[in-house]
């Protein structure tokens, strides 16, 4: 019987690892871990829980469609912690640095996604290398 999700495997560009570890580790605050010995040039790891689960982020030669909208989607403890969140991811955005987003919703205005009473207050972003992440409480 399946328990939970041990990882999502999401894509960037071959040598971008410092920019992912500046998006997933400073700004979303997930623990780096170590990656198998002979793989540590083209992988990384991030605990997003304390009981394991994961995000790995691995090499691509294939750009990431814009458009596409496979994703996953990070719970957040409660409606502040959404709302430090998604600030804290559209600052870095707004920086616009190497690592940083390239779309976040807007703090304070409609989430990009589909708009009903069914779906939770949530937003979302897309990586430096156009992952869609979605975060929910």
């Amino acid at each position: 019987m399946i328990t939970g999700i041990a990882h999502v495997n999401l894509t960037v560009p071959p040598g971008t690892l410092d920019q992912a570890n500046e998006f997933y580790a400073n700004t979303l605050g997930f623990h780096r871990v170590p990656v198998p010995h002979l793989q540590r040039d083209t992988l990384a790891w991030f605990d997003i829980t304390p009981k394991g689960q994961q995000i790995h982020i691995a090499f691509s030669n294939t750009p990431n469609d814009m458009a596409a909208s496979r994703h996953p989607c990070f719970k957040l403890e409660s409606p502040q912690a959404l709302l430090e969140c998604q600030q804290r991811v559209y600052e870095h955005f707004e920086r616009g640095d190497a690592g940083a987003p390239k779309m976040a919703d807007k703090p304070g205005e409609q989430s990009s996604g589909a708009q009903g009473i069914e779906y939770p207050k949530r937003f979302f972003a897309r990586d430096f290398a156009g992952n869609r992440l979605e975060f929910s409480v």
